[in-house]
């Protein structure tokens, strides 16, 4: 289910990097929080497509196509432009300078023994051939948060060590310039955790090829739920079944609102005489349910692109005056020569 804020003043910054559709791991990771979570909160939401880049500079085009299809996206889920200003990355210098100012306040080092970084590296097999901008990228994403001055960063846990780097490098500025510059910020982490692929073998992720888009078609969504594993050893209807790693189960419990009908399901199957088919079909439903209106939200917008691009512009233009708000104290601050503005 959502985590919330207690913090109705909090700044939050969160985004994504516009590499492939949007899926229900985002959705159930971070999405669904914004959506809450722009009620009450002055909410950023950054198309991260300058850190894509990190590991697609070859096919940069494919980054700039699906900047649009991720605004979509956003706005088929809910995130409303009146209330969240959604902005495109490259097109805030201010980050890319605080970048370079916040490269300064930490070491290689550092940036090696970060978990998420250790764990990406290793599952894009990068081995020692580590694109220096890929190294970085938590300092990026530092100089993002910080820029916004963001209070709060709805994340999911494997992001944690990202806003653990940030307040490092936040604390150190502080420390350096002798009075709280830039505050530090929380994560805010969603109770059902890391949503697992399809295939029940990993976290979901285009990448792995185990995602289900939130634009997924009916026939998509039956097809996906068919494939999932429940438990091996649950053969006949009549066998007690095992919950716990049971792919069908996860995904009931991350979407399925009845959580009295999810307990009941979750019984029957350990005693037994409650086959698989029938959870699936129940999965399906949810599933079908919650991403019908997002699959036509989504083809709505679509037909208004005109629109998109202009909320974009507009949600850029305004988070362009944040950050370069920020950079100039940042700047002077550090004492910086001004030739002049």
């Amino acid at each position: 289910m959502p985590a919330t804020s207690t913090d109705p003043g909090a700044v939050i910054l969160t985004g994504d990097r516009p590499t492939g559709p949007l899926h229900l791991g985002h959705y159930c990771g971070s999405l669904r929080n914004r959506v809450a979570l722009q009620h009450g909160h002055d909410q950023f939401v950054l198309i991260a497509d300058a850190q894509a880049l990190t590991d697609n500079a070859d096919d940069s085009g494919h980054i700039t196509r699906h900047v649009h299809e991720v605004a979509l996206d956003y706005l088929a889920v809910g995130i409303d432009p009146e209330l969240t200003t959604i902005c495109v990355q490259s097109a805030l210098p201010a980050l890319c300078e605080l970048t370079q100012l916040f490269l300064n306040l930490v070491t290689v080092a550092r940036l090696e023994r970060n978990p998420t970084i250790k764990e990406e590296i290793q599952v894009r097999g990068f081995g020692r051939d580590i694109p220096a901008g890929f190294l970085c990228y938590p300092v990026a994403q530092a100089a993002d948060i910080a820029a916004f001055r963001a209070t709060l960063v709805p994340v999911g846990a494997d992001q944690a060590p990202i806003i653990e780097q940030t307040n490092e490098i936040v604390r150190r500025l502080n420390r350096q310039v002798g009075h709280t510059l830039l505050p530090e910020a929380r994560a805010l982490i969603p109770e059902s955790g890391r949503l697992a692929g399809v295939d029940g073998r990993a976290k979901m992720s285009k990448s792995q090829g185990n995602a289900l888009a939130l634009s997924a078609t009916d026939d998509a969504i039956r097809a996906a739920v068919r494939r999932m594993y429940t438990d091996p050893d649950h053969l006949r209807v009549t066998d007690p079944g095992r919950v716990e790693g049971n792919v069908v189960f996860t995904y009931l419990d991350a979407f399925d609102p009845d959580r009295d009908t999810v307990h009941e399901l979750k019984a029957h199957y350990r005693r037994g005489g409650l086959g698989d088919t029938a959870v699936k079909r129940r999965l399906e439903t949810v599933l079908l349910d919650l991403l019908a209106p997002i699959r036509e939200r989504r083809t709505a917008w679509a037909d208004r692109p005109d629109d998109v691009r202009d909320i974009l512009r507009d949600g850029t233009r305004r988070a362009r005056g944040v950050t370069q708000a920020t950079l100039e104290a940042v700047k002077d601050a550090l004492g910086l020569y001004r030739v002049g503005r």
